[in-house]
């Protein structure tokens, strides 16, 4: 067992984060052979067939919390995730010390069969407003391959562990490198491995092209980290999502089907990235994972149609062997004012499991959408249905833990156990014999005693297309497709071949093309030591088929930004939508714009997340309106210094944890339309990050003495230099950012 704020291990995470780009940027990005793994094991949420569905044998019919059936119990395992199982351990993410000044986010492995802790990964929670209650909203999945585990964590922090120790073999903190949102929703989505990918989304806002913000898709290569694809849905979208992706082969053809965050369902070729089909089915986010029999895709959701915004909510089915836009009257058929929004539907024996969001549940006929039965389950549901062994187990949220048996009518009820005071999320779960049920109080572990794991085997299901019978190149693929270097450095590429169904034929030698620094000698992307803050686009081409990989090009501190070119640094993340060059006062600043509503309050960064002990400083005119005014600041290591709009001067790191967690505030009075410099300093010192930061009039002796201090016991000990503003009551002017080392 080992936990992540042991300083040791802290400095070895340091290390792994410092160095693993261009480790894993340097390495070639080779095809990993896919190895089944146990049959009876559940690696990722909705099971080995992604559908919430096992084919396991002899599961309990009944149990109860006083021990009839009940094998284990851990209130130190509560959590609002599904768990997972592999290779006998059982795997989740739960709150670490919570309501403590420790509180972060943990993953927990423990013995499948026994409940006795093997290990846990602590890690910090930084620069989220997610509150700590919503730890969990994700799950962890496990690759039966090598034996991973990766996490989307509630901060948007994504790691690979490895599962037999829970080291951390390399990160990405997606906010700071991507610009994916963690707000107070709290929704990060859950991570997917296939073949040699491991693949999440998140509302991203990012650079470039990419500054925009869409719910995105980024393919890593599972074993270095490396990026390999990038998917973008429709820009601006609604919502965030928790649709979690699943498989399936649509024609001969590998597919992940998903719902956007911008309200449609896709079907994606999961190796490239390449859309397949879509269908417009909301205005607002899809959650519900979709789920596909024979090729026929069934979903649903809860917001406006978008093919009629009076009606909200609706179960629907449609031929998913199409390829394109698929139309409102192509559907097979729509079952329209049913909110199933957060619950995903189970398939068995031609009939579909939906649970509605008040808790009713509708068995369906799959073929034409008829309802058979409808059948009150409790008040709120979050979960997923589990059909297993013949029967169905729904865990609602207010504790009712049901087990139903199909019938002609419906279903008829086996048991109900009531887990009074205890909330579900999470969804129950199927392996080696043993039926595990999350609660934010506990997890349970239920199964026959005395029964030996057995499962009929999981169904062949459509072949994928033979590889050799199409070797034609239809599709290419540079990778990494993002990356992040230091002028004076390199990187080497890899252009990967396609067919045209998405599957890999070979790697190809490409003729490369760089709009930007740099050039490329055979695959090895090089940047001259002066290149400075630049971008570069590196086109593969071959034949006429051509593939683009983006690089941001950081070099060593320190950094000044004057903005007299009259952009928006184009290396920074999170920034050119939300900030505006403009001339003020006869200077060129950037303006922290008020007119886009969802992106007023927002956070910036600008380069490697790997940088310590350095100090920030920038210089801040706030406007005022309506007698409001706005709050700025500054970020470093993971922390923020913020000019409150209430006339206060915090260092905070969690935003909606600064009650407990970390933070410190003090009075600061400061007025709109005057000029301040701001100086923000963050250390690593005796174990801790110590943050320091000083405020006074532009034009003015900067003062001696540090405005205020405070040191975090429980540190961040890297991070990249930001910016932090909320315009949403008046915009706010920046100028003269310089980003330096600390003086020894």
């Amino acid at each position: 067992m080992r936990d992540l704020r042991d300083s040791r291990f802290l400095s070895t995470c340091s290390r792994i984060s410092r160095f693993a780009f261009s480790a894993l940027a340097s390495a070639a990005l080779m095809i990993a052979p896919v190895f089944g793994g146990d049959p009876l094991d559940w690696p990722n949420w909705r099971g080995p067939e992604y559908n919430g569905t096992s084919r396991e044998k002899g599961l309990p019919e009944t149990w109860s919390t006083e021990g009839e059936n009940l094998l284990w119990r851990k209130e130190e395992y509560a959590t609002r995730a599904t768990p997972i199982v592999m290779n006998g351990k059982i795997y989740t993410v739960c709150r670490a010390f919570p309501e403590t000044t420790m509180e972060g986010e943990k993953v927990v492995c423990a013995d499948a069969a026994t409940g006795a802790l093997i290990w846990e990964s602590v890690h910090n929670i930084f620069l989220s407003d997610a509150p700590a209650e919503r730890v969990g909203w994700s799950s962890v999945c496990g690759d039966p391959a090598t034996g991973k585990i990766y996490l989307l964590g509630l901060g948007s922090h994504f790691q690979c562990l490895d599962g037999e120790t829970g080291k951390v073999l390399w990160e990405h903190s997606m906010s700071e490198e991507y610009g994916m949102l963690s707000t107070y929703g709290g929704r990060t989505n859950f991570p997917v491995v296939f073949e040699d990918l491991v693949i999440v989304s998140g509302v991203m806002t990012g650079w470039g092209d990419y500054a925009v913000p869409a719910h995105r898709f980024i393919a890593f290569d599972k074993a270095t980290g490396a990026a390999v694809w990038v998917l973008s849905t429709r820009l601006r979208p609604e919502d965030t999502t928790y649709s979690s992706p699943s498989f399936t082969v649509l024609n001969g053809q590998k597919a992940m089907l998903f719902g956007g965050g911008d309200g449609s369902v896709y079907a994606v070729q999961p190796r490239t990235g390449k859309v397949i089909n879509t269908y417009d089915a909301s205005t607002r986010g899809i959650n519900v994972s979709p789920l596909a029999v024979n090729g026929i895709v069934y979903g649903s959701h809860a917001e406006q149609n978008a093919s009629d915004t009076t009606v909200l909510g609706a179960l629907f089915a449609y031929d998913g062997r199409t390829e394109g836009k698929i139309a409102e009257d192509k559907l097979l058929w729509k079952v329209p004012a049913k909110a199933v929004g957060r619950s995903s539907p189970v398939y068995a024996d031609g009939r579909l499991y939906y649970v509605e969001d008040g808790g009713t549940l509708f068995v369906v006929d799959a073929t034409n959408g008829k309802i058979i039965q409808n059948k009150k389950v409790g008040r709120i549901m979050f979960g997923s249905p589990l059909f297993a062994d013949g029967k169905l187990y729904i865990a609602e949220n207010t504790g009712r833990v049901y087990i139903f048996k199909p019938t002609p009518e419906g279903v008829e009820q086996l048991s109900m156990v009531r887990l009074n005071g205890e909330e579900i999320f999470g969804s129950p779960i199927a392996s080696h014999g043993r039926v595990y049920i999350p609660t934010t109080t506990a997890l349970y572990c239920i199964g026959n005693k005395d029964a030996a794991p057995s499962a009929d085997p999981i169904p062949a299901g459509e072949p994928e297309a033979n590889v050799a019978d199409d070797q034609a190149v239809a599709h290419i693929q540079v990778a990494p497709v993002e990356i992040l270097m230091q002028p004076g450095k390199q990187t080497k590429l890899q252009v990967r071949a396609y067919n045209k169904k998405g599957q890999f034929l070979k790697t190809v030698p490409a003729e490369f093309a760089v709009d930007g620094p740099g050039a490329v000698a055979g695959d090895v992307y090089s940047v001259p030591a002066d290149a400075g803050q630049k971008v570069a686009m590196i086109t593969a081409k071959v034949g006429e088929l051509t593939s683009v990989a983006r690089a941001r090009l950081v070099p060593a501190l320190p950094w000044k930004f004057d903005f007299e070119d009259k952009k928006v640094p184009p290396t920074w993340i999170g920034a050119s939508y939300r900030h505006q060059p403009k001339e003020f006062e006869g200077q060129n600043v950037l303006v922290k714009i008020s007119t886009i509503p969802k992106g007023t309050r927002s956070q910036a960064w600008m380069g490697w997340t790997s940088l310590s002990d350095y100090t920030i400083q920038a210089d801040f005119y706030a406007t005022e309106k309506n007698e409001k005014i706005p709050s700025m600041g500054l970020i470093a290591q993971r922390y923020t210094l913020d000019m409150t709009n209430k006339k206060e001067l915090q260092i905070r790191s969690w935003t909606s944890r600064v009650e407990l967690r970390f933070a410190k505030t003090i009075p600061f009075e400061w007025s709109p339309n005057t000029w301040y410099t701001m100086k923000f300093s963050a250390a690593n010192e005796n174990g801790q990050a110590v943050l320091r930061g000083k405020v006074w009039k532009r034009g003015e002796a900067e003062p001696e003495a540090w405005t205020i201090e405070a040191a975090d016991a429980v540190p961040n000990t890297i991070g990249s230099p930001g910016l932090f503003g909320n315009a949403s009551d008046a915009e706010f002017y920046i100028d003269n950012v310089e980003v330096s080392p600390n003086k020894k």
